[in-house]
C-alpha cells in the first residue's frame, strides 16, 4: 500500500489510516541508439600517422597485453576489440583509432606520452566512456589511452576521510569502499557502475549530491596529472588548506583532458548519512515545483540533499520503458523528488512529513507517497534515473545539458515543442511525426536542465530547428551551454554562447601552454 501523504492529510480531517508505499519497481537494461550525424572537423595534418614502429617502441614500455593494435598497425587484434573504445556508449560519436594503450602505472603514462609528444601522435585520454559530448573517444585515429587498468585505492583516513585513489577507479566501487568506512562519495551519478573518477575530475560531473555536497572543485584536493609531454605534476595533497600559491588543480579539473591525463586523485569523503528520507511528489505546475523548492529549503535546509524534477512525458516513459506503476494516485504534469540526510530518521522524518503535509494543505503539490524503507528509497530513485534509458527506449535523444536561472529554466522546452510543432515536425500524443517527444528533468537546486528531444531518427531537418537556437535561447538569458556533461566536441562550436570572445582567447593561451604541439584530445573544447 501507498505511503501517502495526501491521506495522511485527510486523516487529520476524517481519521482515516495512514498507507505507506510497498514495492512495485523493476528494472531493465539500456538499448544503444543508433549514430547521429554531427560536425566532424578535419585531420589535421600535423598529427603522425601510427606505424608499426611506434606499436613496437610501446612494447618496450609497457606489457604487450595491455596494447592493443590491429593489422594496420602492425598489431593483431581485431578491429573488434576496440569497438567499445572508438564509440561511445550511444553510439553518437565514433571514431578509427587503431591502438588502445592500457597503462598500468603513472610512470607509464609518462613514458607513452612523453614518446607521443617528441613523435607528434595525437592522444585520446579515456576512463569509463560514459561521456555525452563526444570528449572521451577519438575524432579520428588518435590513440586511445585508456586509464581502466590504474584502479587502486592508495590510502583512505578514516579520520578526515581523505581517499587517495587512482584515476580508474570506479565511483560505484570508491562508494562502496567508503561506506564500509562510514562514509560516502561527494557525487553521484547514473553511470556510477562504470564511470571514472579520473573521468569525473577530468570532467567536473555534477550529478544529484551537487545540491548538499557541492562542486569537484571543493571536494577535490589533489591531483596527480601527467602533462602532454610526460611531465608528472604531483599535486596529490591531503591537506584541507595549502594556501602556497596558485592552485594549479584546479585547471585540470573541467578540462576534459585537453591539458593533461588525470592519474591519481585525493578527495575528501562526507560521513554517511544515517538517516536518509525519499519522498515523490504530484505537481500542478512548475510555478508550484518552484514554490515547493522553496519551502522544502526552509523546513529541510539542514538535512535537504536532492530536489530533482521530471515532466510527465519523461514519467510516461518511464513508465512504459522500466515497467514501472505511477505510486501516486493519478498522473500530474511534474513531479518532483524530495531527499533528505541526517543523523536522526526520527527528527528527519518528522521534518520530511510535515513538509509535504504544509505543501499539500496549501495545494503547492496535489500528491506524495513517502518510501519507508532502503528498498523503497532505491526504487524511487530508479524512477528518476530511469528517465535516460528510458527516453533511449523511446527513440534517437537528442540531449541538451544547460544551466539556466531557476525562474525561467523550464520554459526552453515549451518553446522548442513550439518551434516543432510550427514546423511540422510534431505535435503531443501524434506518433506518426517525426518527432515524439519534447521533455524536460534535472537538479532545481542546480539550476539545471536536461533538455531532451526524442525522435524517429537524428536527421537534419530536425536537428535544424533547435541548433543553435537552443544555445541562443541559453545565451539570451545569462545561463551555460553546458552544466555539467563539458563542451567536448558536441559544443566545442558553440562555446561562444557561453564564454566571451576574451575568455575563450585565454582558454586557448592556456591549453597552447600545456600542449603547445596540441596532441592531447584534439578537436575538443577550445
Amino acid at each position: 500500500m501507498l505511503a501517502s501523504i495526501r491521506n495522511r492529510v485527510l486523516a487529520k480531517q476524517l481519521c482515516a489510516p495512514i498507507r505507506r508505499s510497498g514495492g512495485m519497481f523493476q528494472c531493465h537494461k539500456p538499448m544503444p541508439l543508433g549514430q547521429r550525424l554531427y560536425h566532424k572537423p578535419a585531420r589535421s595534418d600535423k598529427f603522425k600517422q601510427l606505424s608499426s614502429a611506434d606499436v613496437n617502441y610501446f612494447k618496450t614500455i609497457m606489457p604487450a597485453e595491455t596494447i592493443l593494435a590491429t593489422a594496420a598497425v602492425g598489431g593483431m587484434a581485431d578491429p573488434i576489440e576496440l569497438e567499445g573504445f572508438n564509440a561511445d556508449w550511444l553510439s553518437k560519436y565514433r571514431g578509427s583509432s587503431q591502438l588502445v594503450l592500457r597503462p598500468k602505472t603513472t610512470q607509464e603514462v609518462s613514458d607513452i606520452l612523453k614518446y607521443c609528444h617528441a613523435n607528434r601522435i595525437a592522444v585520446v585520454p579515456q576512463g569509463g566512456n560514459t561521456g555525452l559530448v563526444g570528449g572521451s573517444v577519438p575524432v579520428h585515429d588518435e590513440v586511445v589511452l585508456s586509464l581502466r587498468n590504474l584502479n587502486r585505492v592508495r590510502s583512505y583516513d578514516e579520520v578526515s576521510g581523505v581517499l587517495v585513489c587512482d584515476a580508474g577507479c570506479v565511483l560505484e566501487e570508491l562508494d562502496n569502499y567508503v561506506a564500509e568506512r562510514g562514509h560516502i562519495m561527494p557525487l553521484d551519478l547514473g553511470a556510477k557502475g562504470s564511470c571514472h573518477i579520473g573521468g569525473n575530475v577530468a570532467t567536473n560531473a555534477g550529478g544529484i549530491r551537487f545540491l548538499r555536497y557541492g562542486s569537484l572543485h571543493g571536494s577535490v584536493l589533489g591531483l596527480e596529472v601527467v602533462l602532454p609531454d610526460g611531465t608528472i605534476l604531483d599535486s596529490l595533497s591531503t591537506l584541507r588548506k595549502d594556501n602556497t600559491g596558485y592552485d594549479l588543480k584546479q585547471l585540470f579539473i573541467g578540462s576534459e583532458g585537453t591539458l593533461g591525463v588525470i592519474t591519481g586523485v585525493s578527495v575528501v569523503t562526507p560521513q554517511r548519512p544515517a538517516a536518509v528520507n525519499v519522498a515523490v511528489l504530484g505537481v500542478p505546475s512548475y510555478a508550484n515545483v518552484q514554490q515547493a523548492f522553496k519551502l522544502a529549503r526552509r523546513r529541510c535546509g539542514e538535512v535537504l540533499s536532492a530536489y530533482e524534477f521530471w515532466d510527465a512525458s519523461c514519467m510516461g516513459a518511464v513508465l512504459k520503458h522500466q515497467g514501472l506503476r505511477n505510486p501516486l494516485t493519478s498522473d500530474y504534469p511534474f513531479y518532483v523528488l524530495v531527499e533528505t540526510s541526517g543523523s536522526n530518521n526520527t527528527h528527519d522524518d518528522e521534518k520530511l512529513t510535515a513538509l509535504l503535509e504544509e505543501l499539500l494543505e496549501d495545494g503547492v503539490v496535489e500528491d506524495g507517497v513517502l518510501a519507508q524503507d532502503d528498498s523503497q528509497i532505491a526504487k524511487m530513485w530508479t524512477m528518476r534515473e530511469g528517465i535516460p534509458e528510458s527516453l533511449g527506449k523511446t527513440g534517437a535523444t537528442y540531449k541538451y545539458d544547460v544551466s539556466i536561472p531557476i525562474p525561467v529554466l523550464y520554459d526552453v522546452v515549451g518553446d522548442i515543442a513550439k518551434r516543432l510543432e510550427a514546423a511540422d515536425l510534431y505535435k503531443p500524443g501524434d506518433a506518426s511525426r517525426p518527432v515524439k517527444l519534447v521533455c524536460g528533468y534535472g537538479h532545481i537546486g542546480d539550476s539545471n536542465l536536461h533538455l531532451n528531444v526524442v525522435a524517429g531518427k537524428f536527421e537534419d531537418q530536425v536537428t535544424r530547428i533547435f541548433e543553435p537556437f537552443v544555445y541562443e535561447w541559453v545565451a539570451s538569458h545569462r545561463g551555460s551551454i553546458s552544466a555539467e556533461h563539458g563542451v567536448g566536441l558536441m559544443k566545442r562550436d558553440y562555446l561562444g554562447y557561453s564564454k566571451t570572445p576574451e575568455m575563450i582567447d585565454y582558454m586557448k593561451r592556456i591549453k597552447h601552454m600545456f600542449d603547445p604541439s596540441g596532441i592531447l584530445n584534439p578537436y575538443k573544447v577550445v
